[in-house]
């Protein structure tokens, strides 16, 4: 026991013994700063720093910008950023996708490159598809009650005036004699009308112009789109009238007829065409 006490006591002394730090000017050994301290302070100083050091490190890796500069560390304004991005990212690629997929049928309908569908008389519209049973042709319990609502309706009321059905009016383009008729198990999906120099070619139907410009295989060659789907192209003419972009109505003039170097007349060839697939346009022009 006397030996330990007279270890601590030993070790307290050191501890608690005052020491004198003296700054001298090495010429004159005047005494320029002194500091008395001892072991306990320094040890007390030196523990008091480095928790003010740590804390202060924490502080700025926590509350300042100065995290973004450490290896592995990424800020909340930076992962927003790369989120956003990502979503821009995204919807760009649907977009270029989507211009990719009109530009391929834009080219189909230009090369003719495209399976023939069998058209009905009756309807734009392809019919080839799948054909109902009797059984499923067969009016349901509420079709057949609106049918009989409806002809009660229709029975007492005098004063009803008759509405077209047809949504949509094609024009002729041109009046002429048809030279070579639309065959689509040959791929020739237009038909080629016979006409007089300078004859006017005019637009079936109302729409805007996606093409217009001169190409080496059909010369002059003018495309519209119409409304449900439609397309009309225009080809071998003489000189065009509309450029590309331009708004045109039922009836206005898009193009003049006019001959080739190596054609003895002018002539037009036509081509019509519904949700990427031709179409007969005999079938719902009259161009005789």
């Amino acid at each position: 026991m006397p030996a330990k006490r007279l270890k601590k006591q030993i070790i307290k002394k050191r501890l608690f013994t005052k020491n004198r730090l003296v700054i001298l000017n090495e010429d004159t050994f005047e005494e320029i700063f002194s500091l008395r301290l001892n072991l306990m302070n320094v040890f007390v100083g030196l523990t008091t720093v480095s928790i003010v050091m740590i804390a202060l490190t924490t502080y700025i890796i926590a509350f300042t910008p100065l995290r973004e500069y450490i290896p592995g560390y990424a800020s909340t304004q930076l992962k927003r950023e790369a989120t956003e991005n990502a979503v821009k990212s995204d919807s760009l690629i649907n977009v270029i996708a989507e211009n990719d997929q009109y530009l391929s049928s834009l080219k189909k309908v230009l090369t003719g490159d495209l399976e023939h569908t069998k058209l009905s008389r009756d309807s734009i519209v392809a019919t080839g598809q799948k054909e109902l049973t009797p059984q499923e042709m067969k009016p349901s319990a509420a079709d057949t009650r609106l049918r009989q609502e409806v002809e009660l309706e229709d029975k007492y009321n005098l004063f009803e005036q008759a509405t077209p059905k047809v949504t949509q009016v094609l024009f002729a383009p041109v009046k002429g004699l048809i030279t070579e008729p639309y065959n689509a198990s040959k791929k020739h999906f237009a038909i080629t009308v016979a006409l007089a120099n300078n004859t006017p070619v005019k637009a079936i139907a109302a729409g805007t112009v996606l093409l217009a410009d001169w190409t080496p295989t059909n010369g002059n060659v003018i495309m519209v789109r119409h409304n449900d789907g439609i397309i009309s192209v225009y080809k071998q003419a003489g000189s065009l009238t509309k450029e590309q972009g331009d708004v045109v109505r039922s009836g206005e003039v898009i193009a003049l007829a006019g001959a080739s170097v190596q054609k003895q007349s002018a002539q037009l060839h036509f081509e019509l065409w519904k949700d990427g697939y031709p179409i007969n346009p005999t079938q719902f022009i009259d161009f005789e």
